[in-house]
């Protein structure tokens, strides 16, 4: 049996993975962003191993965050599902001055990739709105374009492929793959979402635990439990490190196993 941290594990898909994988006699740490949401997901999932609390908007809790994760014992399986949507109708802006989907999206999952002891499995959620983001990185934060929900919300889920294909090229010793569960009726999906939410948590579930062959791979996407299609620019190694480098300066915390940008 596996051990594995799910972040944003209060609701939605994450608490549907974590009452699954408990169900199949997985050791699961759940995680949400205060004490009375961890609490409100223990009672939802009976037999979870535990709940870090930390709000992943802000550098310094997701730093405690990963602090929690390391005290509490290596994990086989990391799944990064926590997430924003497409609903913020304005920039919001950080503690840290950054914006609020770019930083519980992409910098939150890097901070905790970097800091957390490396589990053999990774597993990053993405959406199929990913391959309509922009691949520029000279505006990640989007002081310079006017804001447009639906786009910040792609570029995001753009930027977590290129993270969890970077992750899979710099650390060969570990499985990292990104996930699109479809467009389903959760909280941030909305109820129209026409995707099946009961097949919506198998896939990464399985990316984290199954022995199966096609699960024992590393730098894919999968929809349903095989291989799609990406963004092209997925695939580019240049623009990999592009976003490590850019969550490396706004963190101070490098991706162990990297060098600088040159």
């Amino acid at each position: 049996m596996s051990r594995i941290l799910i972040t944003g594990s209060a609701d939605g898909l994450g608490l549907m993975a974590a009452q699954l994988l408990i169900s199949e006699g997985h050791e699961v740490v759940l995680h949400a962003r205060n004490a009375q949401r961890a609490a409100d997901a223990r009672a939802a999932a009976p037999g979870a191993a535990g709940a870090l609390t930390g709000d992943l908007s802000g550098i310094e809790e997701m730093r405690s965050v990963a602090r929690q994760a390391n005290e509490s014992g290596p994990f086989d399986a990391v799944i990064h599902n926590a997430a924003v949507g497409y609903r913020e109708h304005r920039r919001i802006t950080t503690a840290d001055g950054l914006s609020h989907v770019f930083a519980i999206n992409v910098l939150a999952p890097y901070l905790l990739t970097a800091l957390i002891t490396p589990p053999r499995r990774l597993v990053y959620l993405s959406s199929g709105m990913h391959r309509s983001g922009d691949p520029d990185l000279s505006d990640l934060q989007w002081e310079k374009r006017a804001w447009i929900p639906a786009q910040a919300y792609a570029d995001s889920k753009l930027y977590d492929v290129l993270l969890a294909f970077a992750v899979a090229r710099h650390w060969p010793q570990v499985l990292s793959n990104a996930v699109t569960p479809g467009w389903v009726a959760t909280k941030m999906g909305g109820p129209g979402a026409p995707d099946d939410l009961s097949q919506a948590h198998l896939t990464q579930a399985w990316l984290a635990v199954s022995g199966e062959p096609a699960a024992a791979v590393s730098g894919a996407y999968f929809y349903h439990k095989a291989q799609a299609d990406t963004h092209p620019a997925a695939h580019d190694p240049d623009l990999q490190d592009g976003l490590l480098a850019a969550c490396a300066e706004l963190t101070g915390t490098p991706l162990p196993g990297t060098r600088p940008a040159r």
